[in-house]
């Protein structure tokens, strides 16, 4: 028995493809085989296996599962959870050695995908393409494994509300907070974390519906919240918190409808981290603001960019030790007091534990920020076989010139004006762009240069590239 893979769907940081086109039950099968041998391999023995609210989803799962028996695994089946309920039964088990999540997150309904932890980190990168090299030569394991329902989700709920531990319910029990599910798979959870959370709670659309009627669920693209602003205003609530499909990124606004922006909810957590761990090393992406790093460097931390992709951001917090990290796209990551893996509610959690210990409302906080102006993140096509290669030319035409870059992942230039990004994307054949600036003309200028850069490798900003 071989296996071959459609050539787009081993990515890098998952496993993604369109049901019944690129992905399938053949595909979930030879997953649970080449995984369960890996893990085998490795000493590892029982596989906690969870899914997300697409209609293809339950259909996935019975096939992976199928596949990790056949090498001799033993599955513990948590059912249909958010993305962080995976993480969750993974890292507190004893007895679980991996993790599965089938997901397709923030994509269109007819996506679907895997993500994975093998012992504890991430599985990414020469990982799943070795799952893609074993299936294609049969290298799998002969075995029969067993199957248990587990349920974890009151133990996940009651982990979550530890953060709260310590902190007056007296200032908790005035909130007023608004969430916004997205007809996506932490619905339920939602539900339950929020009747057991002091305040008042409001909750959008946590009917798990994978055709996802009411908005697209991505709470990184401001038309998608929509409905958690027009919710926030109607009943004077003092911040809404909104998720993606699988529940493992953030988004939110505060009580006056403005956005806080990935860096911006790191800039409030690493303030209230960094009041009792002084030193602490905190992690963004190359995507965020100079304000966030200033702001860790003001509160005593170490500011550390790295790159983007959840799977390098966690590796590079274990390599670190760091407690905190976060990307642009929402995914905050806590190892302190926690696992390390990203988790929007409990992200939603630690915001009400974060305003409360610093005294300070959610508004309040969004409102001391500076106000930087920055372009959206401008994604662009560029043929697969020449992103890469351009990036290195504009690296090289930057070093040579007397210029301030950082190179951690794609080119980061800092000038008197502000900066500006211009990186390959590890997952699609687009250059993502994005620059930052306190002033419409250093914003401005900031662009015209990496207009310049673009042409001079014989490039420019074409069509908007979707994600």
């Amino acid at each position: 028995m071989t296996h071959s893979f459609h050539p787009t769907v081993l990515r890098e940081y998952d496993i993604r493809g369109i049901i019944g086109e690129t992905l399938g039950a053949d595909d979930a099968r030879a997953i649970g085989r080449g995984f369960g041998t890996m893990l085998a391999e490795a000493g590892g023995k029982k596989v906690a296996v969870g899914y997300d609210g697409r209609v293809s989803s339950p259909m996935l799962e019975h096939a992976l599962v199928e596949g990790l028996n056949a090498s001799g695994m033993d599955v513990v089946r948590i059912g249909m959870g958010p993305t962080p309920m995976l993480y969750y039964a993974e890292a507190s088990a004893a007895d679980v050695d991996g993790g599965i999540q089938i997901t397709g997150s923030h994509n269109p309904a007819n996506y679907n995908g895997f993500k994975m932890v093998f012992q504890g980190r991430p599985f990414f990168g020469a990982d799943i393409q070795e799952l893609g090299r074993r299936g294609a030569a049969g290298e799998w394991a002969d075995g029969s494994g067993t199957n248990e329902d587990r349920d974890v989700l009151d133990a996940y709920i009651d982990r979550m509300l530890a953060a709260l531990d310590g902190i007056d319910t007296a200032a908790l029990s005035g909130l007023k907070v608004g969430w916004d599910a997205g007809n996506g798979a932490a619905g339920p959870a939602l539900e339950k974390l929020a009747a057991r959370l002091p305040g008042e709670h409001h909750l959008l659309y946590t009917e798990v519906d994978g055709e996802f009627p009411n908005h697209h669920p991505d709470p990184t693209v401001e038309e998608n919240l929509a409905d958690l602003r027009e919710l926030v205003a109607g009943k004077s609530l003092d911040f809404g918190v909104a998720f993606d499909g699988d529940g493992d990124r953030i988004g939110a606004i505060d009580g006056e409808g403005r956005v806080i922006w990935g860096d911006q909810l790191l800039m409030v957590y690493a303030e209230d981290l960094l009041s009792r761990r002084q030193g602490a090393t905190i992690i963004a992406d190359v995507k965020a603001s100079r304000a966030l790093f200033d702001h860790v460097a003001a509160h005593g931390g170490q500011p550390l960019m790295w790159k983007t992709g959840h799977s390098l951001i966690k590796s590079k917090m274990k390599e670190t030790g760091s407690p905190l990290a976060g990307e642009m796209s929402g995914h905050v990551f806590f190892a302190d007091e926690y696992y390390g893996y990203d988790d929007a509610l409990y992200a939603g959690v630690r915001l009400i534990a974060a305003a409360a210990r610093l005294g300070k409302s959610v508004t309040e906080l969004r409102a001391s920020m500076p106000p930087m102006i920055n372009t959206p993140e401008m994604r662009f096509q560029v043929d697969e076989s020449r992103k890469f290669a351009a990036i290195g030319e504009i690296a090289e035409r930057i070093a040579a010139s007397d210029a301030v870059a950082d190179t951690t992942d794609g080119v980061r230039v800092t000038t008197d004006d502000g900066w500006w990004l211009l990186r390959a994307s590890n997952t699609q054949d687009v250059l993502v762009a994005r620059a930052e600036s306190e002033s419409e003309e250093g914003l401005a200028r900031l662009v015209a240069q990496i207009d310049e850069q673009l042409a001079a490798s014989g490039l420019e900003r074409g069509p908007q590239a979707s994600h």
